[in-house]
C-alpha cells in the first residue's frame, strides 16, 4: 500500500507562479483525476509530486519527502507516464516495455528472469502481448499509448501518475486507456491522471481535484466537484450536470454569458 500527501505545494517557473499552496491526499485503491482548464497547473502539480520541478511546501510518499528520496527509490514507488511522449528509436515493443525495469537494475546489469516475467505481466495487463515483436515506432497511436502504459506498468510500482493520457486518442482508445487506469486502481494501486475530458473523469474516477489558476478549487467525488455553477466559474461555460445515472453526465451549451 502507498499514499501520497501534498502540503501547501507551490511552484514558480521562471518568474511566474503556476501552483499556489495545493494540499491534497491520495490513497491506494483509488483513481483520482486532476482536472481544470488549460494553464491551471495540473501537469506542474503532477511533476512536483515526482520532484521533477522545484517546489515549496512538501510532497510525501508514505510520509517521506520526495526531495529526500533517491531517484531510483522514488521511481520504484511511483511509475510515471508523461504527456506527449515521442518514440525516436526503432525498438521492439518488448524492449521498450523492458525500459520500465531500469529502476530495479544496477549499472551494467542484465535483465533477470524476474525482470522478464514482470515485462510479460505488464504487456499482458496493457493488452499488448501480441505486439511484443513489433517495432514500436510503427504502431498506431492507440497501440503506442498502450505500450507506453505497459512500460510504466513494468516498474510494478504501487503508484502510477499519468499526465494527459487521453491526448490525441480517438474515443475508443480513450476508453481503453481509462479502463487500464481503472483496473490498476481496482487492483489496489494508487492512480492519478491529469485529464481534460470531464465526462471520462466523471465516469472512471473515484475523486477529482479541480484546479484553476494554480489553486485547488474543489476535491471530492465527481458529483460533488462537477456542479454546473463550478463549471461556469472555472471553465466559463454553461453546462447541465445530471447525476441520476451510474456516473455524472455533462452537457455543455457554450460559453457563459
Amino acid at each position: 500500500m502507498v499514499s501520497i500527501a501534498l502540503n501547501e505545494i507551490g511552484v514558480t517557473l521562471g518568474r511566474r507562479a503556476v501552483v499556489h499552496g495545493v494540499s491534497a491526499g491520495f490513497d491506494a485503491g483509488t483513481l483520482t483525476g486532476i482536472v481544470g482548464p488549460n494553464g491551471a497547473g495540473k501537469s506542474t502539480l503532477a511533476r512536483a509530486m515526482l520532484a521533477l520541478v522545484p517546489a515549496s511546501g512538501r510532497a510525501e510518499v508514505d510520509g517521506v519527502d520526495v526531495t529526500a528520496m533517491p531517484r531510483a527509490d522514488l521511481a520504484r514507488r511511483i511509475a510515471y507516464v508523461p504527456q506527449g511522449q515521442t518514440l525516436h528509436w526503432p525498438l521492439t515493443v518488448e524492449r521498450l516495455v523492458g525500459l520500465g525495469r531500469l529502476p530495479h537494475l544496477a549499472p551494467m546489469s542484465r535483465i533477470s528472469e524476474a525482470d522478464s516475467a514482470a515485462i510479460v505481466r505488464a504487456m499482458d495487463r496493457a493488452d499488448v502481448l501480441e505486439l511484443r515483436d513489433r517495432i514500436a515506432t510503427e504502431l498506431s497511436g492507440g497501440e503506442r499509448a498502450r505500450v507506453l502504459f505497459a512500460r510504466a506498468l513494468a516498474v510494478e510500482a504501487p503508484a502510477l501518475i499519468a499526465d494527459e493520457p487521453l491526448a490525441s486518442l480517438d474515443p475508443g482508445h480513450q476508453i481503453d486507456v481509462m479502463e487500464l487506469l481503472r483496473a490498476e486502481a481496482d487492483g489496489g494501486g494508487l492512480v492519478i491522471a491529469v485529464l481534460h475530458d470531464l465526462t471520462m473523469a466523471a465516469r472512471y474516477c473515484d475523486r477529482l481535484l479541480l484546479m484553476d489558476g494554480g489553486r485547488s478549487v474543489a476535491v471530492g467525488p465527481p458529483p460533488e466537484v462537477l456542479s454546473a455553477a463550478r463549471l461556469r466559474a472555472v471553465y466559463g461555460i454553461d453546462a447541465r450536470v445530471e447525476t441520476g445515472g451510474e456516473w455524472p453526465t455533462i452537457t455543455t451549451f457554450g460559453r457563459a454569458r
